[in-house]
């Protein structure tokens, strides 16, 4: 039995019952990403049709308990309280508790950066990443969000989805970050690259994401032999043409994504 507190508002869905309140402090929490990383007051209530003084409840209860932090300028952030929350989910995830030892294995193989991500909306969410230092690349870390459709992990998975799937999450907003010089600018042209993907079982990043450099991922299947994850091996345009992709980088790539998704299906 569900109590109502201090009018607090309670619905049921289904068989779970739903708090509003928190629900709309999730709201606001979940307006923060990797290109939203402060707010204005005024901008959330805009984004979430919350209205100002119930945000304004919401904002202060945040920041009393350590999920938001305000600037100097007046501007919200994330706080210390979200980072641990992220960096627990992360450290606790299955999946990259299994990838552990295979993607070591790779980056020493190889010597190259390799990356562990899945599909979150139209982003790449990066759940491991082993960086070869010699790599030029953005300040992307593990709990970064990358735009699927400049990404080999995140073209590999998107490959994947049906139809109605790709219109849902893929629109004219997916095409916008700033990206490399080989990036698609367009849901027509995103659809011929992800029909190749599909033929050959593998996606090739040519600078794409940013200039200099090139990527390669194989798709980490669950129980259900469906894609839960990609893993991909980064590298500098000036050490790797797209052909050497193809060849013994490739296969080790391979190697690990079978390891990974045997050791996924035995849990």
């Amino acid at each position: 039995m569900v109590i109502s507190d201090d009018l607090e508002t309670v619905k049921k869905s289904g068989n779970q019952y739903r708090i509003e309140s928190l629900a709309k402090g999730l709201q606001v929490l979940k307006l923060f990403d990797e290109n939203t990383v402060s707010l204005r007051l005024r901008e959330i209530c805009e984004r979430t049709g919350i209205p100002m003084p119930t945000a304004f409840r919401i904002v202060s209860t945040l920041e009393e308990d350590g999920f938001l932090d305000r600037t100097p300028d007046g501007d919200l952030q994330p706080g210390v309280s979200v980072l641990t929350l992220g960096s627990a989910a992360l450290r606790g995830s299955s999946l990259v508790q299994v990838s552990e030892k295979p993607l070591r294995h790779l980056a020493e193989t190889t010597g190259e950066t390799v990356n562990l991500g899945i599909l979150i909306n139209d982003q790449v969410l990066y759940l491991a990443r082993l960086r070869n230092a010699d790599l030029v690349t953005a300040n992307v870390q593990v709990g970064s969000t990358l735009p699927a459709v400049y990404t080999s992990m995140g073209k590999l998975l998107l490959a994947f989805l049906s139809e109605a799937e790709l219109d849902e999450r893929i629109g004219g907003h997916s095409f916008t970050a700033v990206a490399g010089p080989n990036a698609v600018t367009s849901r027509a042209e995103l659809d011929a690259r992800l029909a190749v993907i599909r033929e050959q079982g593998y996606s090739i990043q040519d600078q794409e994401l940013a200039q200099g450099l090139r990527s390669v991922s194989v798709p980490v299947f669950g129980r259900a032999d469906a894609p839960v994850a990609a893993v991909n091996i980064a590298v500098s345009s000036s050490r790797h043409d797209v052909e050497s992709l193809r060849g013994a980088l490739l296969e080790h790539l391979r190697e690990a994504a079978a390891d990974i998704s045997v050791r996924l299906k035995a849990l």
